[in-house]
């Protein structure tokens, strides 16, 4: 059982970010020119958005400049994601949604992941942030610190909150991509929406690749440990604090822990029944911004949405909401089962 219900949740936020992956790559298989042409238009827009988002010196601004230019390469040092994000780090006002990107401020070669200065600046800006520990398990556990895990795991489920900073890259990257309006040569020549459908799937892809705190070796932690009586209470609090957290993965996480962990029946049938109408949701929200593609106004009203703030899960259940479908799932819907 350990890890299905996050898969199958991972899944299905897949097809969010799939449309920027592979702008963004190299194409596996020949593409026809018009294509091609598109990709290189695309990259150049990007790389367009980042020049004039550098003069900035306002830490949110900087923020979504980074997060435009980390996946792209022969950039002047100047507009380079390393100095974009060192920038806004030191900015006046700058929070963790700052140092939680500057995480990936380092070189994976060398093992330098993450970012140890951002790292430490996170547990003091943050430590009443469940996800921050979560990533620090997940460090702790890369390095065979069993008992740092188990510290690690009592201060998330001590923790307030649960922030990934997802929504915070959504309202970052959303105010900086209107700065400049997609050139004609980026816009899909099928689609009906014009540069909002640009727009959207540069920010909504972008802001999907969040490091990513450890919630796999969490579940493992607390499956494995349940026969100890304080590491089960522990998971059992921690998994609250998913259940209100920022995202839907951790909250599939949270109902999870409930699931496989609560003693009383009644609660483990009511996780089950709440992670369904979840995957509900977010196969929902999946559905809604590939029709955005087509449709000018959905597009526009997801990037809107985008700007105003929030969390992950708060935007899903607005965009829902405003669009008349039900957060609850139907009676004979089932989830597709992974595999």
């Amino acid at each position: 059982m350990r890890g299905r219900h996050l898969l199958t949740l991972g899944l299905v936020l897949a097809a969010l970010t799939a449309p920027v992956v592979a702008a963004n790559k190299p194409p596996a298989a020949p593409v026809d020119k018009q294509a091609a042409a598109r990709r290189q238009a695309l990259l150049a827009y990007q790389k367009d958005l980042v020049s004039v988002i550098a003069p900035q010196a306002e830490p949110i601004p900087l923020l979504g400049g980074a997060l435009l230019a980390r996946p792209l390469n022969n950039l002047p040092d100047f507009n380079s994601f390393h100095s974009l994000i060192h920038r806004a780090a030191a900015a006046p006002g700058a929070g963790p949604e700052v140092s939680w990107i500057q995480l990936t401020d380092c070189d994976a070669k060398a093992s330098a992941c993450p970012n140890t200065d951002a790292m430490n600046r996170l547990l003091t800006q943050a430590p009443d942030n469940a996800a921050v520990w979560l990533l620090k398990l997940g460090q702790d556990d890369r390095d065979g610190k069993a008992d740092a895990m188990r510290e690690d795991l009592a201060k998330a489920a001590g923790a307030k909150i649960y922030d990934d900073y997802t929504g915070a890259s959504l309202k970052a990257l959303a105010t900086t991509v209107i700065m400049l309006p997609p050139p004609p040569a980026t816009v899909n020549p099928l689609s009906a929406n014009g540069g909002a459908g640009v727009q959207l799937m540069m920010v909504f892809g972008l802001a999907e690749t969040q490091p990513q705190p450890a919630l796999q070796a969490t579940a493992r932690l607390c499956e494995e440990g349940a026969g100890d009586a304080a590491l089960k209470a522990d998971c059992l609090k921690l998994g609250k604090v998913l259940e209100w957290s920022s995202s839907p993965l951790s909250r599939s996480l949270g109902l999870h822990l409930r699931e496989v962990l609560a003693d009383d029946p009644a609660q483990q049938e009511d996780a089950r029944r709440a992670r369904r109408n979840l995957v509900w949701q977010v196969q929902n929200f999946s559905e809604l911004s590939q029709r955005a593609q087509g449709d000018a106004s959905l597009a526009q009203h997801l990037l809107v949405l985008a700007r105003s703030g929030g969390t992950q899960m708060s935007l899903m259940l607005t965009a829902l909401h405003d669009y008349q479908i039900s957060v609850d799932a139907p009676d004979d819907w089932q989830p597709a089962k992974a595999g």
